[in-house]
């Protein structure tokens, strides 16, 4: 390796030709191609054998730098998500006037917003710097979350959390997209289990500041302080990320020399991932409507999140109907959160020793718990306050298949814009299956929940037959 030096003459020489001619103002937003001398050193350094020395050494500044901003950024947009669920136990559904219905219109509308803007902003992270594109996401998300602290109707909170869902729809594709252009295929499943296991982490610590939150003696109610806090914090680490994190490997930055990115990029010479460009690729698009295994993506969003559609905005809820006050139930969040970040860790840590073509198998595998806790909290004693507890807390598993599911679809779509629709179709399931999911926790069944917690079981189950048909497409394909 030490024998190889990137042409850095050839980088001057076409910095001309190189130059595409852009408009003025938006012309400069947009991220620029990537330079033609630095393909040919790509291609070069291909044909060498690399330092693997000089490869882990590169490979920790790599985590160092990406994979504490995301989990950062996840763990307070998962905060972020479930602020409505503790405002709905400090109060605002009292103070609003919701009606019947409006409390799950709250929860759902968030994700129409998130529908509708979900395929766009994929489609612009092709157009933008990725990291830039979604620090900009964060900050406004922050904003309209300030701002839900304003809102004084229905009317008020159903604007603001269509807007946050919009900003928010960028997030958890972006991710995958980050994690995709730095890290090989092999690397990407532990990766993604890192940052996403923040979400664990942003439960029990919402939990913590829904505690401290609610000892706040102030002249505003402690549902306007959840959302000002929350969304103050959002903004702030938008700038972190904004300044600090890199864009892409294709791109110069602070952080890494010319041969380091070479280096970064030439390690995934295997993976047949494509350049990080901004051109839209029509075929690539038409293969995606082709390919079965986009549909089945969708299915596999929609399934695993009416779950989540249901835990995030009613659990708290629930807690509170198994008999525990306000604040006691804000700090039963905490080992549900950290439950979730050890299904996640654990689930990828195993993914990595298992035998190949098992990541399905392990999907079903950490679906079980979850099945067995909707069982408890449906079925069990309702005079137990800890069986239906317990149940509750196993229900947090079933994140642990969805990071493996992100996996599939990172380690398995070649084709940037192929790979944006594929993730397009999964958080397209997401948000799908998150508006489905509040409208099956029915008011009139409170505390208890039966047709809600019902419904998390059947969709477990259809998740299994999804995730089943998966692998009987990989294997055949193989």
């Amino acid at each position: 390796m030490s024998d190889f030096k990137p042409a850095v003459e050839i980088s001057e020489r076409h910095v001309q030709e190189e130059r595409p001619s852009r408009p003025r103002f938006f012309g400069r937003l947009l991220k620029a191609e990537p330079e033609r001398a630095l393909l040919d050193d790509l291609a070069r350094m291909n044909e060498t054998v690399l330092d693997p020395v000089v490869v882990k050494r590169i490979e920790r500044r790599v985590d160092l730098l990406v994979i504490p901003a995301l989990a950062v950024c996840y763990m307070f947009y998962y905060i972020d998500k479930t602020t409505l669920s503790y405002a709905a136990i400090f109060g605002i559904k009292e103070d609003l006037a919701l009606g019947k219905t409006e409390y799950q219109w709250l929860s759902s509308i968030f994700y129409f917003g998130w529908l509708f803007w979900a395929f766009p902003t994929n489609l612009l992270m092709q157009k933008f710097p990725i990291g830039k594109y979604l620090a900009v996401n964060i900050f406004f998300w922050g904003v309209l979350l300030m701002a839900q602290a304003a809102a004084q109707d229905f009317k008020d909170m159903m604007v603001l959390r269509i807007l946050s869902g919009a900003a928010e729809s960028t997030a958890d594709p972006a991710f995958v997209l980050i994690t995709g252009l730095w890290y090989t295929r092999s690397q990407q499943p532990i990766r993604i289990g890192l940052w996403y296991s923040a979400n664990g982490i942003g439960i029990a610590l919402g939990g913590l500041l829904g505690y401290a939150i609610g000892h706040i003696k102030g002249a505003l109610p402690s549902w306007r302080y959840e959302f000002l806090i929350i969304g103050a914090l959002c903004s702030f680490w938008a700038l972190v990320m904004f300044t600090f994190v890199p864009d892409s490997p294709y791109y110069k930055s602070y952080w890494f020399k010319d041969e380091e990115r070479l280096i970064v990029l030439s390690r995934k010479r295997h993976d047949q991932a494509g350049a990080d460009t901004r051109r839209v690729k029509l075929g690539q698009i038409v293969e995606a409507f082709c390919d079965p295994k986009i549909y089945l993506f969708f299915l596999l969003g929609f399934s695993s999140n009416i779950p989540n559609g249901g835990i995030s905005n009613f659990g708290t809820l629930i807690i509170q109907g198994f008999g525990f006050d306000t604040l006691e139930t804000t700090l039963m969040q905490i080992p549900y959160g950290f439950f979730i970040c050890f299904c996640i860790l654990f689930s990828v840590w195993l993914n990595t020793k298992a035998p190949k073509n098992s990541r399905t198998l392990l999907m079903i595998v950490f679906l079980l718990p979850n099945i067995i806790g909707s069982c408890m909290m449906a079925w069990g004693p309702e005079t137990s306050k800890p069986t239906r507890l317990i149940g509750y807390w196993l229900t947090g598993s079933y994140n642990a298949t969805f990071v493996l599911g992100l996996s599939l679809v990172s380690g398995n779509v070649g084709g940037q814009t192929k790979r944006a629709v594929a993730n397009a179709a999964v958080f397209l399931g997401l948000c799908t299956g998150n508006i489905v999911g509040p409208f099956l926790f029915k008011t009139s069944e409170a505390p208890k929940y039966t047709t809600g917690i019902v419904g998390m079981l059947v969709a477990n189950i259809v998740e299994v037959f999804v995730i089943l048909a998966l692998r009987t497409l990989f294997l055949t394909v193989e």
